[in-house]
Formats: structure tokens, C-alpha cells, sequence
């Protein structure tokens, strides 16, 4: 595969520069921690290296050093929307791929994309009250006697400069089973309980939503958007680091990104667009549709005066309108501009934000993309808010596991950082 022949040069290189950080700068001090941090979830605190991405606080996103709407034109495509596929390539290797590129990925994933039965069996023993995140979960983990990894690592026929090249062949593996899990998990929660098998001459996102029952070429470039404004994020959030944390111990890719799942699971992090849904949809039927500026002004200073947040809006580390909120407004401006909820949506994008400033308490006013992908999802039919989640997991696979890969290639040693007691603390917080 010519992709892991780029990789293998670059990992090279990569080696060579570490190397040389270390022997002139291993005593360079990069961060401090405060004592506020370690009480507020380290937040801030520089002490990982993730080659993916970085998020500039009035920027936004950037993938490789490249931002989203450069990718939007740069990155191959069907349509308008980037193929994800080719964004792995990306954050794998730093390069912008080639068409040629993209269907080598493609194909690979493709002559992958089929779930083993007893995957099936597994999911269709769990109860019809499960939520898909947990099924997601588990069927990850029940995926995992496919590991190439582990199945080397335990014969002892793995060497450390091989790693990352089986991390490789597992995270391939992995991501081509994701949307056949991901609809089956679908189908048999909401829908008929069939599985509905992928088609070759279908991408990755198109497929995803073959198999859900949506073929519908505006649903596929939806999803290509999705997957590809969703599949990085810097590695301090849950999912990435969970991922990168499990893996660190030698873990194979489906222990690390089932974890991951389940951080991304909790309502602090995945379901955001869940809860904006479940909001719009309160104000709409409070208001019986009828929502103008007034309206969206009166129900957000309500919410805040009950002490509830203003679901979607906020960010850890932007300060500005998040630029993938913005790359939904414009799907949504070229495809749903007549949308009751999309509607709703924009005259929130204008009205809340000046409410939030006038509490003087708010970092960020501005909406983030949870403001806006989940109308999206509901306007094509896609309704069922738990799944919104499966979604999000989908897409941050690429990420992930492109970092995992990288972390086994420049041997990055088991994370193990020092954590001490609050009696120590108490003791000692005047010396240090």
C-alpha cells in the first residue's frame, strides 16, 4: 500500500527531529501547572503532543495547518463536500491526497466493509432499550479478535519498529466496519432490525447512510461534512485522549477506541447536539412555531434564569463563532434555507449570543457546532437524538486512530502522570 511508504519516510524524519528536541531541549520548561488547574480537569495544561490538529481560540480548527474551509476546496470530492477518507490521509501524513490517493483508502476500507455475523448475534442479544452508544461499544470490543496487533504482539512476532505499520492495518480494518456497525445498530433499534449490506461503488459516508436506509445524495453530503468537520479535535477533550491514554498501554485499537466511545458517551462531551435539538424543539412547541427575535430572546433569558446553559453555544478553547458551525449554515443555506428549524436556528445565532455578553460571565457567546448539525440530521428525517452520538464517534475514529498510529511509530512510552493528595497539597503549597 503506497500509503504506509509515505508513512514509513515520514516517521523517519519525525524520529530524527524528536531526537534532536530532546538532546537540546529536554530540560525546557513548556507549561506550569496552577493549582487551579488541577482542581478544574488540567485544563490548558501543555503536556501532549497530537499531530492531527490544533485549535486556535478565534480561528477555530486546523487540520494539519490547514483550516476547514481550505480543506473544503482542497480535499478530493464527489460533489462539494470532502470524501473523509481523504482527510485521514491528511492527518496520517500531513499531505493533501491525492484523487488516486483517496481510492486506495477507499478500497481498502470497501473490501473491509462487512460485519462478521457473531458481531451481529451480539448486538441483536443486547435489549431494544440499549442505547447505541453502549452497542456501539460493545461492538467494537466484540470486533476485536480481528486485531492483526494483538494477534503478532502475543505470538511474539512484533517488533516495535512494526507497530504502528499493524496499529495501521487495525485502524483500517476498524473504521471500514464502523458504518456497517453503526446502521445495523440503527436499523435495530429504530427501524426494521435488517441488515442492509454496503456497496462498493459507494464512498464511506454514502455508504453509512446506504446502510441506515437514507439513500439520498444530499444525506450523503451531508454526512461527508459531518464526518469531516467531527473527526479531530486537538487530543485534550475525552474521546482523544481516552484513546490515546488506553492505547498508550499497548492496547490494541479496539480496547482504545471502545474506550474512547465511552468517554465520548458522557453528556459533558458527545451529546451537545442532542440537548440544542431538545431545546429548539421545547421553544418551538412553547411558541407553536410561530418564533421571532422576541420569542428566542424570552425563552434563552428564561433558561438562563432557571441556571441552565444555553445548549450549543460556549467552547473550552474558541473564542468565536466555531468555523464548523458555520460550515453547517452554509449546507444549510444551499440545501434546507426553508427549513422550521433552521429558521429558528439562525434567529438564535443572532439573538443569543448579545444575551450571553450582557451576563459578563461567558468566555465564549458564540455558537459552536453543536448549535447547528443536529437540525441538519433532523431536517433529512434522522431524528432519533441518542444516535446523534454514533455520529460523532464515526467521524472521530479518523483522528484517533490516525494519532494511535503515530503514537506507536515514534514510541511514545505509557502515559503516567504524578497525581498527589489534597493532605500533600495542604502541607506543601507554600514551598513549591
Amino acid at each position: 500500500m503506497k500509503l504506509k511508504e509515505v508513512l514509513r519516510e515520514k516517521i523517519e524524519k519525525r524520529k530524527e527531529e524528536i531526537k534532536e528536541i530532546l538532546e537540546k531541549y529536554k530540560d525546557k520548561v513548556v507549561s506550569q501547572v496552577t493549582v487551579e488547574q488541577i482542581f478544574r480537569g488540567m485544563r490548558g495544561v501543555k503536556c501532549m503532543i497530537w499531530e492531527g490538529s490544533y485549535v486556535d481560540p478565534i480561528k477555530g480548527i486546523f487540520y494539519r495547518g490547514y483550516n476547514l474551509q481550505e480543506l473544503r476546496e482542497k480535499l478530493p470530492k464527489v460533489k462539494d463536500e470532502p470524501l473523509p477518507e481523504g482527510l485521514f490521509y491528511l492527518l496520517l501524513t500531513g499531505e493533501i491526497p491525492t484523487m488516486e490517493d483517496v481510492k486506495e483508502i477507499q478500497k481498502e476500507i470497501n473490501k473491509r466493509m462487512k460485519l462478521p455475523e457473531h458481531v451481529i448475534k451480539v448486538i441483536k442479544a443486547m435489549p431494544k432499550t440499549s442505547h447505541p452508544m453502549a452497542l456501539f461499544s460493545i461492538g467494537i470490543l466484540a470486533l476485536r479478535d480481528l486485531s492483526k496487533f494483538a494477534k503478532l504482539y502475543d505470538e511474539g512476532k512484533l517488533t516495535k519498529e512494526g507497530y504502528w505499520e499493524a496499529t495501521l492495518d487495525d485502524s483500517i480494518e476498524l473504521i471500514a466496519k464502523l458504518p456497517p456497525l453503526a446502521a445495523y445498530i440503527y436499523r435495530r433499534l429504530y427501524k426494521d432490525g435488517k441488515m442492509k449490506e454496503p456497496e462498493k461503488k459507494l464512498d464511506f459516508s454514502a455508504n453509512l447512510a446506504h446502510m441506515m436506509g437514507y439513500d439520498n445524495e444530499e444525506v450523503y453530503e451531508l454526512l461527508r461534512l459531518y464526518l469531516f468537520l467531527h473527526a479531530d479535535h486537538e487530543g485534550g477533550n475525552v474521546s482523544a485522549h481516552t484513546g490515546h491514554l488506553v492505547a498508550s498501554a499497548l492496547s490494541d485499537v479496539y480496547y482504545s477506541f471502545s474506550a474512547a466511545m465511552n468517554g465520548l458517551a458522557g453528556p459533558l462531551h458527545g451529546r451537545a447536539n442532542m440537548d440544542t435539538m431538545a431545546w429548539l424543539l421545547k421553544m418551538k412547541k412553547k411558541y407553536k412555531g410561530k418564533i421571532g427575535e422576541k420569542e428566542v430572546e424570552e425563552f434563552a433569558r428564561e433558561t438562563l434564569a432557571k441556571g441552565e446553559v444555553i445548549p450549543g453555544f460556549g467552547h473550552a478553547v474558541l473564542r468565536d463563532v466555531d468555523p464548523r458551525y458555520l460550515a453547517f449554515r452554509d449546507f444549510a443555506l444551499k440545501y434546507t434555507p426553508d427549513d422550521e428549524i433552521f429558521k429558528i436556528v439562525d434567529i438564535v445565532y443572532k439573538v443569543v449570543p448579545n444575551i450571553l455578553k450582557e451576563t459578563g460571565k461567558v468566555a465564549n457567546p458564540y455558537p459552536n457546532v453543536d448549535a447547528h448539525s443536529g437540525c441538519l440530521l433532523y431536517h433529512y428525517g434522522i431524528k432519533e437524538f441518542p444516535f446523534y452520538t454514533v455520529f460523532f464517534g464515526i467521524s472521530r475514529a479518523f483522528g484517533i486512530l490516525a494519532q494511535i498510529v503515530w503514537d506507536r511509530a515514534l514510541g511514545f512510552p505509557i502515559e503516567r502522570p504524578k497525581s498527589i493528595t489534597l493532605e500533600w497539597l495542604k502541607e506543601n503549597i507554600e514551598k513549591i
